[in-house]
C-alpha cells in the first residue's frame, strides 16, 4: 500500500476523494478497512459515556472528570475476578468511527506533518487505542471508571491492570512534542 501526498492547493490526495487532506498529509492508497485481514480479535464489551460525536469526546481522558461504564460481555464476566482490587486499569479499546487511510497527519497543534505512530490521534490503520482509568467501583460485569477519552458505544477489546513500577516511564519524551 503506497500513500498519496495531499495536493497544497485543494487538500485532496485521491482522485474524486472526498475525504479533505491537510497540506502534506499522505492517504494510503487503499483503506484499512476494506481489507480482509483477521487476527481472531474479538470484542469483551463496549463503553458507555456521555459523548455521543467526535467534537463532544475529550482529547485527553485523563482532564475528564466524567464517569463512564465499561460493561464486559456475559461471557467475559469472569474475568473480571480480582479487578476490584485495582486502583486503575488499562483499557484498550476500537475507535470504531476513526478514520483508517490517513498515514500522514498535519495535527492542527503541530508544526508540521507526522506520521501515524508517532501520534496519539485516533486516525490509523488500525484505532486502537489505549487508556489509563481509575476504577471507582464494580457491579457484576460493569466497572464504573474515570479517566475515559471515547466515544459512547466503543468496542471494548481488553482490560489490564495498571501497574506504576512497570508501566510508567518517568524518562519517556516524545521529541517533537518537546517544543509544545
Amino acid at each position: 500500500m503506497v500513500g498519496h501526498q495531499a495536493d497544497a492547493e485543494t487538500g485532496a490526495s485521491r482522485k474524486g476523494d472526498s475525504k479533505a487532506a491537510r497540506p502534506g498529509e499522505v492517504i494510503l492508497e487503499q483503506d484499512p478497512a476494506s481489507l480482509q485481514a483477521d487476527a481472531g480479535l474479538v470484542f469483551i464489551g463496549h463503553v458507555e459515556t456521555p459523548w455521543r460525536t467526535v467534537s463532544e469526546c475529550p482529547r485527553n481522558g485523563g482532564k475528564t472528570r466524567e464517569i463512564c461504564k465499561v460493561v464486559v460481555r456475559p461471557e467475559y464476566a469472569e474475568g473480571l475476578a480480582s479487578v476490584a482490587t485495582c486502583s486503575h486499569l488499562v483499557l484498550l479499546y476500537w475507535m470504531h468511527e476513526a478514520r483508517r487511510d490517513l498515514i500522514v497527519q498535519a495535527p492542527s497543534f503541530a508544526e508540521r506533518t507526522h506520521g501515524c505512530f508517532a501520534l496519539r490521534s485516533p486516525v490509523r490503520p488500525n484505532p486502537v487505542s489505549l487508556s489509563v482509568v481509575e476504577l471507582l467501583a464494580v457491579d457484576g460485569n460493569v466497572l464504573s471508571v474515570r479517566g475515559l477519552d471515547c466515544l459512547d458505544g466503543t468496542p471494548l477489546i481488553d482490560i489490564k491492570p495498571y501497574f506504576a513500577s512497570t508501566d510508567s516511564r518517568p524518562d519517556a519524551r516524545v521529541g517533537w512534542s518537546d517544543k509544545r
